[in-house]
């Protein structure tokens, strides 16, 4: 959706032609996105390196690719209210928003607001094409009783999908034209009601949510409205119930429904998430504030380890004034970044989590006991002999080996360790007790290979929820799910090294990266004495200035070359990184052993070394908050390429 708009917006025009949107909007929106300018954020976005990055004559060719694939997507996203991307091109003259609403009934409805001022011509011409392109669908247009004679109806026939349902969805569009803007929506009644109001809003609107305001107040001072921002919304859990009631899957799948047990274990504490991001705001590439709202439950210390209900618990991240990159952490490193967990109290609360996934009581705790007491297994006290010599901070660096291929991409993870003896005695008691892994010597360290690619950390961690045990509602499919899931996991780090030095638990997806974090000699050779991260530390700081629960920082020609080459090659499917792992699952067909197409077609991009330039460094910042917690991003140009036409202009730090 994001990008179509960036698509849409080289000719649109500021105008004030309605109310804004979330003045429009009911309170019973679940998702919304906003641009109230969009010819002054595609002007900003132009300006920014990635602007100048698809204008380099070298990317021609595939941003040509790249634009063709975008719109057509967009069309067939669009195409369900009749509409195509170059249709709200011709039409947009100030502000455009989009909605998830939820009307009474506990179904979906999408509405779209395009304010159409200096194109009212352009619009009437669309609302009769749109007509005709309903009626090429044979929809028929029907009669809604009360309703303003602007608003126009069409009722669509019924997909083959709708066919396959017991309850065939009722399939409208409806649209109505007013003298500046243009509202389009698959709901008639929600469609009516944004109309009724486009002038001066509506009492109940998006605006009063408390979570609004909270979202409201803590990201926008950071962000000039000169800036043009792209704001957004959204309600998570809410969100994800209704679009799954909106869109059922054609076959019924087994297994944890997630979205229910989430909602369960108490998360819905997360009430909302949504912030700002805007394009060239005085020295940036680019930055956004992102705010998700969830206070403490009625009574509860916001300070407390109950602040949330059973397993939401675990939602608890402690603030620092000393997260920074530990010595080891080399200077060429691609990224960087650092969490504090409270582990103690996660480990407690996924108790809850575990149980409620498998569908039983007790499993959790009967796998920490097996754990224990198994004669064949490590025989350690998870909590005490692990969980608890654990100091909480999470820290995972990144970056990549030559020649690149398919499986250069390198990453470790590392915990802090309270208790360094102990954490050593009891990961060489799981370690020796794995026959599948190696023991070796590494930098001058005890450390542990795997060899056999039957296991991904094998027995370090809890076994997976819902994997490693049969849900109760699946006896028959148990076995073959948990197998399914194993080999999944096996391939996430299919090289897995591991040790304990260096005052960390290190996880490693390959020994060389290890070898090299443990042999590094620190000081003027660390990340932490590196130009560009004291210049991004020294910019984050002025959003985020005390305490934080996460720091990050990355070079984003580092990080993204890897994937930019296999781009090229077509070989981004074939990808071993965790990175692309993930994205091969979540874009291929979900069948075993195969390998999915490449989507995108990398074939015409130039050589890295010619758009290198336009790749800067980022950086992030979480804060903690009574009622949330708050993430800042900074993308910072690279040396010598910043905007010349955008003066550094201070802005106002976020009040707490």
């Amino acid at each position: 959706m994001f990008a179509g708009l960036m698509a849409l917006t080289a000719s649109w025009a500021t105008a004030a032609g309605m109310a804004p949107s979330e003045k429009v909007f009911p309170e019973s929106t679940l998702a919304w996105l906003s641009v109230r300018d969009p010819q002054e954020l595609r002007e900003r976005f132009d300006r920014s390196p990635y602007g100048r990055l698809i204008a380099d004559p070298a990317m021609k060719g595939f941003v040509d690719s790249l634009k063709d694939q975008i719109a057509k997507n967009g069309k067939q996203r669009l195409a369900k209210l009749g509409l195509t991307l170059d249709d709200l091109a011709e039409v947009v003259g100030g502000e455009i928003a989009a909605a998830a609403i939820q009307p009474e009934g506990g179904r979906m409805a999408t509405v779209l607001i395009v304010d159409t001022t200096g194109h009212e011509e352009q619009a009437r011409k669309l609302v009769d094409t749109l007509g005709a392109r309903l009626l090429e669908r044979k929809a028929a247009k029907v009669a809604v009783p009360g309703a303003p004679a602007e608003l126009v109806v069409y009722q669509l026939p019924p997909t083959e999908d709708d066919r396959d349902q017991t309850s065939p969805r009722d399939r409208r569009v409806a649209f109505a034209l007013a003298s500046s803007a243009l509202v389009v929506g698959d709901d008639a009644v929600q469609v009516g009601q944004a109309f009724a109001v486009l002038d001066q809003g509506r009492a109940d609107s998006l605006v009063t949510l408390e979570s609004f305001k909270a979202v409201e107040g803590r990201c926008a001072p950071a962000v000039p409205a000169a800036a043009a921002p792209l704001r957004w919304f959204v309600r998570p859990l809410p969100f994800a119930t209704a679009y799954r009631e909106a869109n059922p899957p054609r076959e019924k799948r087994k297994g944890p429904d997630y979205v229910t047990i989430l909602g369960r274990q108490g998360f819905d504490a997360v009430q909302a998430a949504g912030g700002l991001l805007v394009f060239s705001e005085g020295a940036h590439a680019m930055r956004h504030h992102t705010f998700i709202h969830a206070p403490a439950l009625a009574g509860r210390d916001p300070e407390s380890v109950d602040r949330y209900d059973r397993a939401a618990r675990m939602l608890r991240f402690p603030t620092a004034a000393d997260i920074a990159p530990p010595d080891w952490v080399p200077q060429d490193a691609g990224g960087w970044t650092a969490l504090q967990w409270d582990l103690q109290t996660a480990f407690t609360a996924a108790e809850t989590l575990v149980d409620d996934i498998v569908g039983d009581t007790g499993v959790y705790d009967d796998v920490i006991a097996s754990l224990k007491e198994d004669p064949d297994g490590p025989q350690i006290d998870v909590e005490k002999d692990l969980v608890n010599c654990l100091d909480g901070r999470i820290t995972v660096i990144n970056g990549h080996v030559e020649p690149l291929g398919t499986d250069s991409d390198r990453i470790v993870f590392a915990i802090k360790c309270a208790d360094e003896a102990r954490v050593a005695a009891t990961i060489a008691k799981v370690m020796n007790a794995d026959a599948d892994m190696e023991k070796i010597e590494l930098g001058g360290q005890t450390a542990w290979e795997l060899i056999d690619r039957s296991h991904a950390i094998p027995k370090l961690e809890v076994e997976t929820p819902g994997g490693a045990v049969t849900h109760a509602d699946d006896e028959d499919e148990g076995a073959k799910r948990r197998q399914r899931l194993r080999e999944k996991e096996e391939k996430l780090l299919p090289h897995s090294t591991v040790t304990v030095a260096r005052g960390h638990l290190l996880i490693a997806s390959h020994r060389d990266i290890l070898e090299r974090l443990l042999t590094a000699e620190g000081g003027p050779a660390a990340l932490g004495a590196a130009a560009d991260y004291k210049a991004m530390v020294a910019e984050v700081a002025r959003y985020a200035p005390g305490e934080t629960a996460a720091r990050s920082f990355g070079r984003e020609d580092v990080s993204i070359r890897p994937t930019y080459e296999l781009l090229r090659r077509g070989s981004m499917p074939k990808a071993q990184s965790v990175f692309g792992q993930v994205l091969n699952g979540v874009l291929g067909d979900g069948k075993p052993g195969t390998v999915r197409e490449q989507r995108i077609d990398g074939s015409t991009l130039p050589e890295f070394d010619v758009v290198r330039k336009y790749f800067g460094t980022v950086g992030t910042a979480l804060e903690a908050f009574p009622d949330g917690w708050r993430l800042t991003g900074v993308s910072l140009p690279r040396s010598g390429q910043a905007d010349p036409e955008v003066a550094r202009t201070p802005s106002a730090e976020v009040g707490r």
